[in-house]
């Protein structure tokens, strides 16, 4: 089984998301991450998927992609010609002031932002490659984490 994500351009109308998602789960396919946003055009989106399965799925799943309508292209993003990374908004209790302390020193070896504080939580944001993400979770575990939100992952090729 091979991992794959798809930077997928697509034209930015009503219901492109649904029909382009809909294309994974009327086949069966299961989209591990998606992410989606305007790009320099108005006029059209991108869509960055990660999906998983083996090799002749993959190429159906591209395949059956270009034959939709609203898809202008359909790229896969590798590894070493491509920039990917996820955004994380982690909330945590820091009412004690040594895990507020052990937070900041977290925060600061990670390169996360502390976004919002209270007297009872904080809020940090970090984006990154998954295993950093993953990592920074981690970092977290003798928390108790109130909420967390990972956006997926996005990419671009690189030049």
């Amino acid at each position: 089984m091979r991992k794959i994500v798809l930077s997928i351009l697509v034209e930015n109308t009503a219901g492109v998301l649904a029909r382009t998602s809909g294309l994974f789960s009327r086949r069966g396919y299961n989209i591990e991450s998606l992410s989606v946003g305007e790009t320099e055009d108005a006029s059209i989106s991108r869509m960055t998927v990660v999906a998983s399965g083996e090799e002749e799925t993959l190429s159906q799943i591209v395949k059956q992609l270009l034959k939709l309508e609203d898809v202008i292209s359909v790229r896969e993003l590798v590894p070493d010609s491509s920039v990917c990374c996820e955004l994380l908004l982690l909330k945590v209790n820091t009412a004690d002031s040594e895990k507020r302390k052990e937070a900041l020193a977290i925060a600061e070896r990670t390169d996360a932002k502390v976004v919002d504080v209270s007297p009872e939580t904080m809020m940090l944001r970090l984006t990154g490659e998954p295993a950093k993400v993953d990592s920074f979770i981690n970092d977290f575990s003798s928390f108790q984490i109130l909420e967390l939100v990972r956006t997926g992952l996005t990419g671009l090729a690189r030049s």
